[in-house]
């Protein structure tokens, strides 16, 4: 990483604007000794026990009282290291949430010494101090980033270490098979020969179901995680808006009589049975002879393309399209209004009201049901794209040592299966942060917030 690692380091860990309390971080070695100049308890902080006390001002952030003067009261934490979230010295300030008097609060701490912390440089430090793994690091992330109960659930899953213990136990195996290999490998004049080629293939195939089993879940880990992109199709006027704004419980998008009122994509993100859904809303399929309609025509056709799954409307009158190698669901509206003729009845379709509510029920149920999203176990989920890619090597590289460790009747040499084995063991630790460029830490803590 580019910054330094062992000074003390300061940032709002609450989110931007007002509320009813705002939390100032402080970590590293001077961390105690900062928030003591900031506030007016006179004594030491007891460890792990909350300080009510008040704020000095400062007049670096535009107070014109004294030094001895408050600004606000507080309640104050320290978490001694090594028994802290970064594993390093942390006191956490517990304000009034004012964006004013927080701001105060942090720009005391710089004139004490501290620097402005960087973007997950909190979360950075507690992987760097071994408190968590890259994956926990990840994990919390994406905790912070969950949009649904699943995507919590998920995330925790992995912050409390499911994931990581799976890893650790295929990896604890993985050296145990390479540590017998190499010692054969140390000893080729004496003959010794610490596993035999059948009872190798076995310990590799018993690594290989591990790894096939992670990412046989693989696929549905990613959809909780990522979530999926449902675009609302149809012809001017059978009522997508009306859908969109329904399944939202809000009116987001426009809707009048007159047909091509949606030119642009709309695009709204909802929690249907746990799982995310960016669902969009597209302009109606016709042949537009205004600009900007057949602009609209030809991004509803560009996102079609790329979308999960496709949400066909049609009317009473209508006939659906099922062309196209997607996930398709056939709603039928306006159900309230009249029956639908028998030329254009669907035995699939999901009869519904987009204005009643009638039949909208039905449609989340279909929309889950389609993606397969069963009822989450509690076995281990594989959810971060990173992380199935590396498993993905890692099951290669076994499947290539299993060939190896049988090839010419077991007679091959161990450098060979051992070169594999070795390959899926890096793998692995690339993805606990073992073997963890700098740039790769760079890149997934870029994307945390300042103050986590």
């Amino acid at each position: 990483m580019s910054f330094s690692t062992q000074d003390t380091i300061v940032a709002i860990a609450t989110p931007a604007g007002r509320g009813g309390i705002g939390v100032v971080r402080l970590s590293g070695p001077d961390a105690h000794t900062i928030a003591r100049a900031l506030i007016t308890h006179a004594g030491p902080l007891e460890p792990r026990h909350a300080t009510f006390t008040r704020i000095r001002s400062n007049t670096r952030d535009g107070f014109s009282h004294a030094s001895t003067d408050a600004i606000d009261q507080a309640v104050v934490t320290y978490f001694p290291a090594p028994a802290s979230y970064t594993g390093d010295d942390v006191v956490e300030l517990s304000a009034h949430g004012s964006p004013v008097v927080l701001r105060s609060i942090v720009c005391g701490a710089l004139a004490h010494g501290a620097r402005a912390a960087e973007p997950g440089e909190f979360t950075l430090r507690a992987f760097m101090n071994g408190r968590i793994d890259l994956m926990q690091a990840e994990a919390v992330a994406d905790l912070i980033d969950a949009a649904t109960p699943l995507q919590a659930r998920a995330a925790f899953d992995q912050l409390e270490g499911t994931l990581t213990r799976t890893i650790a136990d295929i990896d604890s195996r993985l050296f145990d098979l390479i540590a017998r290999l190499e010692a054969s490998v140390d000893f080729p004049d004496e003959g010794y020969h610490f596993v035999d080629a059948t009872s190798l293939a076995h310990s590799i195939d018993d690594l290989l179901k591990q790894t096939g089993a992670l990412l046989a879940g693989a696929s549905r880990g990613r959809l909780i995680r990522e979530g999926l992109q449902a675009a609302i199709v149809g012809k001017p006027n059978v009522g997508k808006s009306s859908l969109f704004n329904a399944l939202l419980g809000t009116a987001r998008a426009i809707v009048t009589p007159a047909p091509g009122t949606t030119r642009d994509l709309v695009t709204e993100v909802v929690d249907i049975d746990g799982l995310r859904v960016t669902l969009v809303d597209t302009a109606g399929r016709r042949q537009a002879s205004d600009p900007a309609e057949i602009e609209g025509v030809e991004r509803a056709r560009q996102v079609v393309s790329v979308c999960d799954v496709i949400i066909h409307v049609i009317d009473t009158d209508d006939l659906p399209d099922t062309s196209g190698s997607q996930t398709v669901l056939i709603v039928r509206n306006k159900c309230d209004l009249a029956p639908a003729s028998p030329a254009t009845t669907n035995a699939g379709a999901i009869c519904l009201s987009a204005r009643t509510g009638e039949g909208l029920s039905e449609l989340r149920q279909r929309l889950v049901a389609a993606l397969d999203m069963e009822p989450m176990r509690d076995r281990p989920e594989i959810t971060n794209v990173r992380h199935i890619a590396l498993v993905e090597r890692a099951h290669e590289a076994l499947e290539r040592a299993r060939t190896a460790a049988l090839a010419e009747g077991g007679a091959m040499p161990e450098e060979f299966v051992l070169a594999d084995l070795q390959d899926a063991r890096a793998s692995l630790e690339e993805i606990t942060g073992r073997r963890a460029a700098d740039d790769l830490l760079s890149h997934i803590f870029s994307r945390f917030c300042i103050g986590k």
